[in-house]
């Protein structure tokens, strides 16, 4: 094959030619001679040669995307229904043999009925060893995207469909397990309608994104950006686009303590003039007070949404996105408050949190979490779910992450939802950030029997910003005005956060800086050492 064939009547290749840049496609694929001795399944191969163009159901091969190197796994539903037989699993497991040993991330494509159903059992196993060599390439290091294409289902989207970083599919296309001819034909019924569709699966935290193909190579573009964890500002094959519009909003010069001080300089008050805990807790609350959305808008570029668990859960509750802030690609993920009727974290946003660890985990990525919540869920449905497990997990994940953690008190910061994202190499707290076994309100509760004594409980158990500074909770205070005590983030919000933004990212690069042994060790020494300040 050549770079000219996309002119087929292949829609694989079609697709190639719209995301890679042009002239820049080379094929990987080796000729595959038909060896079966079926004379009916000898014809049809010979058919869907004819038909396509291909000698298989999967083309490989590389190209550039927006400049950076990337390789291609892309099915062909027009040869036997993109189904995958052995020589298939073999062309698709070398291809992502060569892409690990080259190290260049994967895009894969796949539109597909499933295994080939003429080559049985050998062909079923195959999913088997692609599985593997993906697990491979991923424990490498290396970014792993996945676009679903109309339709996909069975056996490809059992394995190597659904173990992308990122995932996204094509508008209304069918993804599925079990396709829906299969299912009339065990069950003699029509399958549900508007199941099996890329935007209910969107909606269920099973794909990130739907988009067309002609919006891939931007949307490929900009996460390979971070996902790749390129120094520079937007990478070989970025181009500084954001998922914001407009530019950042600021209302103000930003001053970055950091440039003068260095980046881990402390900013004790001193001065006496630390508001009290009531005024924290109150400006904390203000419904137009900046949240996790804000920054993303405000301090991040790049940025990329996920959506979901990855597993059949989204928590509207929790924010996951791949970012850059001050040219430092990272994982982000936090509670979005959304005014005061924000829904509580839940053991779905906690299963979709780990999500974002474990993808920063696998590709070394610095994560920042954003604390700023009033408190977990409390309901039947969230002690069925496993609330207090996944809490755990979180804190057995975030103590023991390879990859570098910055973490940032953003506003309220109440009870085990605010502490499942807490553990991290470096707190970062805004001036009127707190962080409270319980809300206030519920600690006044237990220790009065009434709510009425809430502010009074949580200035007897420091949970100012200050407080958090002085027991080495919390390793830096940003302040949210010009003057300390005089306003909150919510007045001067622009400016707030592009200074915020300018601190992160010094923080989160000089944490990258760091040799990975000795910040594990200072971060298990840090965690050890919780609650023996000044003693």
């Amino acid at each position: 094959m050549s770079a000219a064939r996309p002119r087929t009547s292949s829609a694989a290749l079609r697709l190639i030619e719209a995301v890679a840049d042009p002239g820049t496609w080379q094929s990987w694929d080796r000729p595959v001679e038909i060896s079966t001795e079926d004379p009916d399944y000898r014809a049809d191969l010979e058919r869907a040669r004819e038909r396509t163009g291909l000698d298989e159901s999967v083309i490989t091969g590389e190209g550039r995307i927006r400049g950076r190197r990337v390789a291609v796994v892309a099915c062909e539903f027009g040869f036997l229904a993109g189904s995958i037989g052995i020589d298939a699993g073999e062309r698709l497991v070398r291809a992502v043999e060569r892409a690990t040993a080259e190290r260049l991330p994967i895009l894969a494509a796949p539109a597909s009925g499933g295994t080939r159903m003429q080559e049985g059992t050998v062909a079923f196993v195959q999913m088997v060893k692609v599985t593997a060599a993906i697990t491979d390439h991923k424990a490498a290091g290396l970014p792993y995207l996945v676009y679903l294409r109309h339709p996909t289902t069975g056996g490809v989207l059992a394995s190597w469909g659904s173990l992308g970083h990122l995932t996204a599919a094509e508008p209304a296309a069918l993804i599925g397990f079990l396709g829906p001819r299969v299912h009339e034909a065990l069950y003699g019924e029509e399958f549900p309608p508007g199941v099996q569709t890329a935007e209910n699966l969107m909606a269920n935290g099973l794909v990130d994104a739907v988009l067309p193909a002609d919006q891939l190579a931007g949307t490929a573009a900009r996460a390979l950006d971070v996902l790749a964890g390129d120094d520079a500002g937007t990478g070989p094959g970025g181009n500084g686009a954001t998922l914001s519009s407009g530019p950042p909003a600021s209302d103000g010069p930003s001053s970055d303590a950091a440039s003068a001080e260095g980046p881990f300089a402390d900013m004790r008050p001193g001065d006496g003039r630390a508001p009290s805990a009531g005024e924290s807790i109150r400006r904390s609350r203000r419904g137009d007070r900046p949240g996790v959305r804000a920054l993303l808008k405000v301090a991040c570029r790049d940025v990329t949404p996920l959506s979901g668990t990855g597993a059949g859960e989204h928590d509207p509750g929790l924010l996951l996105a791949l970012a850059r802030i001050g040219g430092t690609p990272c994982v982000l993920l936090g509670h979005d408050r959304r005014g005061e009727a924000a829904p509580p974290l839940g053991p779905a946003g906690l299963r979709e949190a780990r999500r974002g660890m474990r993808i920063a985990a696998e590709l070394d990525l610095p994560l920042l979490t954003v604390v700023d919540t009033a408190g977990a869920a409390l309901s039947r449905e969230a002690e069925e779910g496993g609330l207090a497990a996944e809490i755990a997990r979180c804190l057995a994940d975030l103590v023991t992450l390879p990859a570098p953690t910055l973490c940032l008190l953003l506003g309220q910061g109440a009870g085990g939802g605010a502490l499942a994202l807490l553990p991290a190499d470096r707190v970062i707290a805004a001036r009127h950030a707190w962080l409270s076994p319980l809300p206030p309100e519920g600690a006044s509760a237990i220790l009065y029997r009434t709510t009425e004594r809430a502010y009074e409980v949580a200035g007897r158990q420091g949970v100012r910003s200050s407080d958090l500074l002085a027991h080495g909770i919390a390793d830096r205070i940003v302040e949210e005005t010009d003057e300390i005590g005089e306003g909150d983030a919510a007045d001067r919000a622009g400016a707030f956060l592009t200074r915020l933004g300018d601190i992160l990212g010094a923080e989160l690069a000089a944490l990258r800086a760091e040799p990975p042994a000795l910040r594990l060790a200072t971060r298990r020494q840090r965690h050890r050492g919780l609650g023996t300040t000044g003693r």
